[in-house]
């Protein structure tokens, strides 16, 4: 019997051949656990982490009191927005990471919308 995470993973394998992050339109890939979520934006070409940001910063822990929910998600998804934004990425390719499209993943990319990122 496989785990959750290891369907999770077989899942973002699959959906990861089909995306291909360049160096002017990046892969950003989201990865959530029960407490907090993190998003990396990636050349897939050059194999570099462009720019990397988590609830669990220093500089962002204490704008939460809990990081794993709704209302957290869609925060950090604008403060990530905006610093993406200030490093010159508006346009992406969303890779959710074989999370399914709802909940703090949906939160999450529909702040990143509002906050001007395309994708």
């Amino acid at each position: 019997m496989r785990t959750k995470e290891e369907l999770r993973l077989k899942r973002h394998k699959r959906l990861k051949m089909k995306m291909l992050g360049t160096s002017d339109k990046p892969r950003l890939v989201v990865h959530r656990s029960l407490k907090n979520i993190s998003a990396q934006v990636l050349d897939d070409t050059a194999s570099k982490v462009l720019f990397s940001l988590s609830t669990k910063d220093k500089s962002l822990k204490s704008k939460f009191a809990k990081a794993g929910n709704l209302k957290s998600a869609e925060t950090f998804g604008q403060i990530f927005a905006q610093a993406a934004k200030e490093k010159g990425f508006s346009k992406v390719i969303f890779d959710r990471a074989g999370y399914l499209y709802h909940g703090r993943i949906k939160s999450f990319a529909d702040a990143l919308r509002k906050g001007g990122m395309e994708f």
